[in-house]
């Protein structure tokens, strides 16, 4: 949505959204006094000038103004305050199919007596709209972009999981292993930076023998990190930290240079930003660990997405070169939708796929017997441990945030695996 094209056409939909959303809230004022009905007008129009003005000025934003613009949620409220009109608007939607098929049973189906009796009593064909239906949808609307901003106080509400896997394959010296999975830092959305480090805190009290980070580190630009290293360089692991890059580690969504910097420069700075914490940043490789003669390997893969418009970095081939004859193998690829179209196919004998990247949509519903996120029409596993055959697969609902700054219903997370033979 930068492109100029593209935002007049939003603005446009937005407008006549209001347009048809204010014939509600009209309604719902009727019995409202003059003053009532003239602050809640200047309000609703005054929300919607400001919201247009905003997204027509979007693409002509300075890449630091309009950072801090994000900081300061107006993004988040006025994409939360869209959102909200739309589900509302269903409502209103629903009420005006009842009100033509109702309309239409009227003509077709009323005499021309009685037609004309009404005509001549003043009671003409017209529907009123529902007055309940007005407020059905302005409630739900509300509620919901309520939900959205409070969410924002879940931002930093680190979840801890815990979960035990049995794998046949795994080596008995191996038994007990507790690995630590994160994933989707996104450390240039961060703004509480002790709220992070209390992050950090729990995932250090858990005791791992094993870190392993899922990439995204920042958002776009390896600067992102600067503030931050410091606090997650404090993770430490008997085995080590180890770690792959995401989507939004390549700076794919950035018109480089930026002050003087390419592309392929804040890569490379990326890559040290792992370095300098003592992070091991796996590119298309495996590592092998050893205990008591016996040995598991750790393969890491750029960024593989089946998704049309996420990249293929990602070379398996090269990952998995000299890995087969081992018995027991965990996978870190960022983007989930890998599993279904590559791992599950070629490499039937990873045993665990550990992956990240769609963060739950930072919105959904997780309650016993209910899990639901829209992000699942699009992913089809988007959220927790799933398993087919030997293989299984477990995507972190992410560390951190991008887009929206809250949580609502799926947490932030810290994953806990103890793996068992």
């Amino acid at each position: 949505m930068r492109s100029p094209l593209g935002v007049i056409i939003f603005v446009s939909i937005c407008l006549l959204m209001d347009w048809y959303l204010f014939q509600s809230v009209r309604l719902v004022m009727r019995n409202s006094g003059s003053t009532t009905k003239t602050v809640v007008t200047c309000v609703f129009w005054g929300i919607s000038i400001f919201s247009a003005l905003f997204f027509l000025t979007l693409p002509f934003l300075h890449q630091q103004l309009l950072n801090k613009l994000a900081r300061n949620y107006l993004f988040a409220i006025l994409i939360g305050l869209f959102i909200a009109k739309l589900v509302a608007i269903l409502f209103f939607v629903l009420d005006d199919v009842r009100r033509a098929l109702q309309w239409i049973i009227t003509v077709l189906f009323t005499s021309k007596a009685n037609a004309g009796i009404s005509a001549n009593t003043g009671d003409t064909a017209v529907i009123s709209r529902s007055v309940f239906m007005s407020w059905l949808g302005i409630t739900v609307g509300g509620s919901l972009f309520g939900t959205l901003f409070y969410g924002f106080s879940n931002k930093y509400n680190y979840k801890v999981i815990s979960k035990k896997l049995k794998f046949e394959h795994l080596p008995p010296a191996f038994k007990g292993l507790k690995v630590v999975h994160i994933s989707d830092i996104h450390s240039g959305s961060f703004t509480d930076k002790h709220a992070v480090g209390k992050g950090i805190e729990m995932i250090l009290q858990q005791q791992p023998d094993l870190i392993l980070f899922t990439g995204d580190l920042v958002n776009n630009m390896a600067v992102e990190m600067d503030e931050y290293k410091d606090v997650f360089s404090r993770l430490k692991a008997p085995m080590g930290v180890y770690s792959v890059l995401g989507n939004h580690d390549y700076g794919d969504y950035v018109q480089w240079p930026v002050d003087g910097l390419s592309k392929a420069q804040n890569l490379e700075n990326l890559k040290k930003v792992h370095a300098d914490m003592g992070w091991r940043l796996l590119m298309n490789e495996h590592v092998v660990f050893e205990k008591e003669g016996q040995r598991i390997v750790l393969l890491g893969i750029e960024n593989w997405g089946a998704k049309a418009r996420f990249p293929k970095y990602g070379r398996m081939d090269l990952a998995y070169e000299g890995a087969a004859h081992h018995p027991f193998k965990i996978l870190m690829s960022h983007d989930p939708s890998h599993w279904d179209a590559e791992v599950l196919t070629k490499y039937p004998d990873i045993d665990l796929t550990l992956s990240g990247h769609t963060h739950g949509m930072q919105f959904g519903v997780e309650i016993p017997g209910l899990k639901w996120s829209p992000v699942q029409y699009m992913y089809k596993k988007w959220a927790g441990h799933y398993q087919e055959g030997r293989q299984h697969l477990y995507v972190n609902r992410g560390y951190g945030f991008i887009g929206y700054p809250g949580r609502v219903g799926v947490m932030p997370e810290i994953t806990v695996l103890e793996l068992s033979c």
